[in-house]
């Protein structure tokens, strides 16, 4: 029991001894309590027995009474005297004790192997060991902030109550650190003998040294299994471009390169088919291609033995999959978003990440139409075996994506579905479009429904087509992609990270102009009966004009085939460019935009469209970005406009600058030529600055050359 109490106040005295050793203010902060409290009040207890005596004392005798109050007077002053002013001597000869009875427990703390210090709540160093102090190269009287040690210990990061942990650097070690709370209030509390008059928390910081432990991490990392898919995209094209007999030397040439290539990087690479490949390689292969932004891609158009067309390769690798063979699924999906965002690039699946390279050229239009005529076929098959058809384009609908709904409506029709349209709050620039169907007695009167109409229409028996977009979150009623297990994606824009799920067709082509122009594709194959009425081939010879911008982007052969088409089937073009004539407000919106263009690096043309009174200030903001292109020295034109609460950005160039790959980086996308971008919760003038950040970054990192 007594070497019980002898630890219990040993333990008190030496934290109270942490206080004084490290620095700390105890003046007036420390009481005492409990048992030691009794003790030190003792005698002021016991002078009141004495005083109960001397009453007793008096009953018997006056003068004895008054003689023992004396010396209890006397004893009484004595014992407060005491009390009070030897207090402080008192508290010393117990640190002193407790500084003698703890000499080798001090001692080794303080030749402790680890690196150790005592901070306070605010992250001032209070005291270090001998090792904390040979490894910083501090002496035992530093007191400042442990930041200025390890920057990466802020404030922020000190523990409140629970234990953390943050890694750090100090020369070139890796180190962890471990901070501990040290509750002092805790600790006396437990004890019951002295108490704190205010919160003072220590805490304890420990380092371990992790250098060898993160090398041999990175060392393992490096090692790890990287699978790849490598397909070359225009195979067959680019041999019937060459006399028959030199076809084996360019495959030969082609095949030497990219052994090259991956054998530099100590990858191997081996053919799957006449132009398919398979590539194992380390992570640490991957991070050197990396490095080099998979150059590949621009080495391998250098072939040339007088083939006019340039061989383009794709790639899709996976990583950090948990199975081998996990990882070759990542390749697989990778390579096919490659393929379907119009190849001569590289995508990196890792886990949900997403990661492109190249994708800078021109996307090689095919004047095959086999794959339209597969598609069709399928989508016909679909509708045959479903008794209803919804068809849905993007949010906040243009031309081309109505005239795209249109085509698809007239193919359900010709099959005898029922068919309907979801558009909500249609703009002006479909407006016009939409009201030669509406109040015609050639149509249904729920042609065009809404999104809540919509759902209570889509069922298992429903046939759900998505035009002119392959991103869920774009569509009109994401709801609907939920509620039928039978889906058709029909887009011309690059795919990116977010796809639509389980399509049982998805028919992606980023060659073709717009998504009217496969959907009249489509149509010539569909049925050979099919007739298009002249106010439908409007609408579908509206969306390639516009997406188009008059025939003068991304146009292709197949794009003209399928405007003569059109005209075959009554297309006009006079009333198609009557429908879609400005108002006089967005006439004024669209030349305040170019009025007020600022032009950023020479080459660059960003202006902001006003949308204060505008219908559809989006489609003005499109058209000023095409304006723009007509200014000399200009790459790219980028129009921003504030409409619903969002940014929106217009991006559109001629063949200098890929403005699809700035808008990817902003979360958009688009073509080559024409892209566009949506940034909610921003003001246009912090628009403009991402926009401008993005450009600085892509022109450093080599994607973009001014």
């Amino acid at each position: 029991m007594l070497v019980q109490k002898e630890k219990q106040w040993y333990n008190v005295l030496n934290c109270y001894l942490i206080f004084v050793l490290a620095g700390g203010e105890m003046n007036g902060k420390i009481k005492m309590k409990g048992q030691l409290k009794i003790y030190m009040q003792f005698p002021i207890l016991l002078g009141t027995l004495l005083i109960i005596m001397n009453i007793a004392v008096f009953t018997v005798s006056v003068k004895a009474g008054a003689l023992v109050s004396v010396f209890v007077a006397a004893y009484i002053l004595i014992v407060v005297f005491l009390y009070f002013h030897s207090r402080a001597g008192i508290m010393n000869e117990l640190i002193s004790f407790a500084t003698q009875y703890g000499q080798v427990q001090k001692n080794l703390l303080n030749e402790f192997i680890v690196p150790y210090t005592l901070l306070d709540s605010n992250g001032k160093i209070l005291w270090l060991n001998e090792e904390f102090a040979k490894l910083t190269g501090k002496n035992k009287k530093y007191r400042k902030s442990i930041a200025t040690l390890f920057p990466e210990i802020t404030k922020d990061k000190l523990p409140k109550e629970a234990d953390s942990e943050v890694a750090v650097q100090y020369g070139e070690r890796d180190y962890k650190a471990v901070m501990r709370v040290i509750s002092m209030d805790k600790l006396l509390e437990e004890s019951g003998l002295v108490e704190l008059a205010q919160e003072n928390d220590l805490i304890a910081l420990y380092l371990f040294d992790e250098t060898e432990l993160n090398r041999y991490i990175r060392q393992k990392e490096d090692e790890k299994l990287v699978t790849g898919l490598l397909y070359l995209d225009n195979y067959e094209e680019a041999l019937n471009s060459v006399e028959e007999v030199r076809r084996s030397l360019l495959v030969a040439l082609i095949e030497r390169k990219l052994n090259k290539y991956f054998n530099d990087v100590d990858g191997l690479i081996k053919k799957l088919e006449k132009d398919k490949f398979i590539l194992v390689m380390r992570q640490s292969s991957l991070e050197e291609l990396k490095k080099k932004r998979f150059n590949i891609l621009e080495d391998v158009k250098t072939v040339n033995i007088g083939n006019d067309m340039a061989v383009t390769v794709s790639i899709g690798i996976g990583i950090n999959a948990p199975t081998y063979a996990q990882n070759y699924e990542y390749s697989r999906i990778a390579i096919d978003l490659a393929l379907g965002r119009g190849g001569d690039q590289v995508v990196i699946k890792d886990r949900d990440q997403m990661i492109y390279f190249g994708g800078k050229s021109q996307h090689a239009g095919k004047n095959t139409r086999v794959k339209a005529r597969v598609k069709a076929h399928a989508l016909r098959e679909f509708m045959v075996s479903k008794d209803k058809v919804v068809v849905m384009g993007h949010k906040i609908s243009d031309v081309d994506s109505i005239g795209a709904a249109i085509g698809i409506y007239r193919a359900a029709k010709s099959l005898n579905k029922k068919a309907h349209i979801v558009v909500n709050n249609p703009t002006m620039s479909v407006r016009p479009i939409i009201e030669n169907f509406r109040d015609n007695p050639d149509y249904d009167e729920d042609m065009f429904v809404d999104s809540d109409e919509a759902k209570e229409i889509v069922d298992n028996n429903t046939v759900v087509v998505v035009v002119d977009t392959n991103k869920p979150s774009y569509t009109e009623c994401e709801e609907l992609l939920h509620k039928t297990k039978t889906i058709v994606v029909l887009d011309h824009h690059r795919q990116g990270s977010e796809v639509i799920q389980n399509a049982v067709l998805s028919y992606i082509e980023p060659y073709a102009s717009s998504s009217c122009e496969m959907v009249a594709e489509i149509l010539q194959y569909f049925s050979d009966d099919i007739k298009i009425y002249n106010i439908e081939a409007d609408a579908i010879y509206s969306g390639i004009i516009i997406d188009t911008n008059n025939f003068t982007a991304k146009t292709g052969v197949r794009t003209f085939e399928a405007a003569a088409f059109l005209r075959r089937c009554g297309a006009d073009v006079t009333r198609v460019r009557k429908m879609f004539r400005d108002d006089v407000k967005s006439y004024r919106a669209k030349a305040e935009a170019i009025r007020h263009v600022e032009t950023y690096k020479n080459c660059f043309a960003i202006a902001v469209c006003p949308s204060e009174g505008i219908d559809s200030p989006t489609v003005v903001a499109s058209q000023a970005a095409n304006e723009l292109l007509n200014v000399d020295s200009i790459k790219a034109t980028f129009v921003l406009t504030d409409y619903q609460g969002k940014i929106y950005i217009s991006a559109r160039a001629i063949d200098e600058v890929n403005v699809q790959l700035i808008m990817e980086k902003m979360g958009g996308g688009g073509h080559i030529n024409m892209a566009g971008a949506q940034l909610p919760g921003v003001s246009v003038e912090e628009g403009i600055r991402q926009l401008k950040n993005t450009i600085d970054k892509m022109i450093k990192e080599g994607d973009i050359e001014v």
